[in-house]
């Protein structure tokens, strides 16, 4: 046991180590803590504590550095030696694989005036509908704020208080607090049906009509996170757009139509009605405030914390597996997460990419034939229970890299199975350990090549990995670390295998 002037003789750098290794791994004072907590509640530093080490206000015991060494995966010599750390490394938005925009270049070509022409024409030749164009623009919106909207989360937590658990009764009353009555419906008024050109393939949820109704389906008494999560879409609208009196429709099934649509919106034609823009962007707002409602981001971040991100954390939130996949990568201090909801064969029906994950085929169209070495796609057809724990290799671009997932199959209220898919890119974590990233990834790809597509990881890379991994404190990246890795690819015509999964087409 060395003793407390020891460590202090060699505690130079140790503030500063610590300060950077925390800044790399883009954790909070409060997360940090929270880490040590996990390795050892009787001698976690607190939030202060851990500040005047960083400040070199403090040394901390031998066993408190322990605490921290373990959370990063270092020996204690490491932070006791005479070599000054690099400065922090804190990773910047939209880097390690972040999607990349296009030059706009001659720039008169791209004037508001010439786009507000060209777009519905270009939208009416391609049969694109407006609606599915103001996804992709709110979409791309989201990918490049990496799922950062600090306004709506306020917004959601001034009202909620940031309880976690919200119970059901707690979401009644807030509805209630708004001014908004709830009525029970058994079958779906003609009017809303026709307004939504509903199928059989749809089961309508809820619907506001305003100006203060919210009317539920008596489906929805025996589905209590569901319904938490429609009440809280309509607390949203009616916090936000302050019910101005659009009817407001949640519909589910595996085509779902968006729940801002107006009666006079053309959602299954192509061109782009004045009000496409409007509704799918609100769309997107009540989603988000109700997820802040349920999930508030720093007490859902613990639970995630605690919980090593595993996905069954949504019982323990009191919500739906989508709804808490989706919170994960709008509050891990991680920035660079994908997430996908697909429909068989091969329909994408939620996409995030905050990591620029290429996409597989399947979105905005139905695909019959998406590589089934996706986890996403795997599972649609797959007879499996449970999670799916994966790690991938993909070229994105000209450089390979490294995904982790976990996928879980649901159904949704009209019976029709689907995938559930939160994933991670761990090239940026792997170099801010001080790794090759790309390096790594080569070794992972060549090792999958001998093995025809799949290959178990070697034990040297294991190891980096996993302490990568623990860093995370994501349980899923360490199961699917011990599983084979698997070459994916985003379109058939590229497949990376031999021989190819889909001959003759594949290289």
């Amino acid at each position: 046991m060395k003793n407390k002037n020891s460590l202090i003789r060699k505690a130079h750098f140790l503030g500063t180590k610590i300060r950077n290794l925390r800044k790399r791994n883009r954790l909070t004072m409060e997360d940090l803590s929270a880490r040590c907590v996990k390795v050892n509640a009787e001698y976690a530093p607190s939030v202060s504590y851990l500040s005047m080490i960083e400040r070199g206000k403090r040394v901390p015991s031998e066993d408190v550095l322990e605490i921290i060494a373990s959370v990063f995966q270092k020996n204690i010599e490491w932070f006791l030696d005479d070599i000054p750390e690099e400065d922090a490394i804190v990773p910047q938005k939209g880097s390690g694989g972040g999607l990349n925009g296009m030059a706009l270049e001659p720039n008169f070509l791209f004037s508001k005036e010439i786009l507000q022409i060209a777009i519905p024409e270009m939208l009416s030749q391609t049969g694109t509908s407006g609606r599915q164009f103001a996804h992709l623009l709110i979409r791309a919106h989201q990918e490049h704020h990496q799922n950062h909207f600090p306004d709506l989360e306020r917004a959601a937590e001034e009202v909620g208080q940031k309880r976690l658990p919200l119970s059901l009764d707690e979401i009644v009353a807030i509805t209630k607090q708004m001014g908004l009555q709830i009525k029970w419906f058994r079958k779906t008024p003609l009017s809303v049906l026709e307004s939504m050109g509903i199928n059989e393939q749809h089961v309508v949820t809820s619907f506001f009509e305003p100006p203060n109704q919210i009317y539920i389906n008596q489906i929805m008494k025996s589905q209590p996170q569901r319904l938490k999560y429609n009440l809280a879409v309509h607390i949203g609208h009616a916090v936000l757009h302050d019910k101005d009196g659009m009817r407001n429709v949640l519909v589910t099934g595996r085509n779902e139509i968006s729940p801002l649509q107006a009666p006079h919106s053309r959602a299954q034609t192509s061109g782009m009605d004045a009000q496409d823009i409007l509704y799918a962007w609100r769309d997107f707002e009540c989603s988000f405030f109700a997820g802040a409602l349920l999930c508030p981001k720093v007490p859902f971040r613990q639970l995630l914390d605690r919980n090593g991100y595993e996905i069954n954390t949504a019982k323990l939130a009191g919500v739906s597996e989508s709804v808490a996949m989706r919170r994960m990568t709008a509050v891990s201090p991680y920035p660079h997460w994908h997430y996908f909801d697909a429909f068989a064969p091969g329909k994408l029906k939620a996409v995030y990419r905050g990591n620029g994950i290429p996409l597989p085929w399947g979105n905005m169209s139905l695909v019959e034939d998406p590589c089934q070495n996706w986890a996403v796609f795997r599972m649609i057809t797959a007879p499996t229970t449970g999670t799916s724990a994966q790690i991938s290799i993909l070229n994105v671009g000209d450089e390979p890299r490294i995904y982790a997932c976990e996928s879980i199959k649901v159904e949704d209220l009209t019976g029709s199975s689907h995938v559930l898919c939160s994933g991670i890119d761990l090239n940026p974590a792997i170099e801010a350990q001080g790794k090759d990233a790309i390096a790594i990834a080569q070794e992972l790809k060549h090792a999958c090549f001998s093995g025809g597509g799949t290959s178990a990881i070697p034990n040297a890379m294991k190891k980096d990995l996993m302490s990568v991994a623990k860093i995370l404190n994501i349980n899923w990246v360490e199961r699917g670390i011990d599983n084979d890795a698997r070459l994916i690819c985003p379109r058939g015509s590229v497949c990376p295998r031999t021989p190819s999964c889909y001959q003759p087409c594949g290289g």
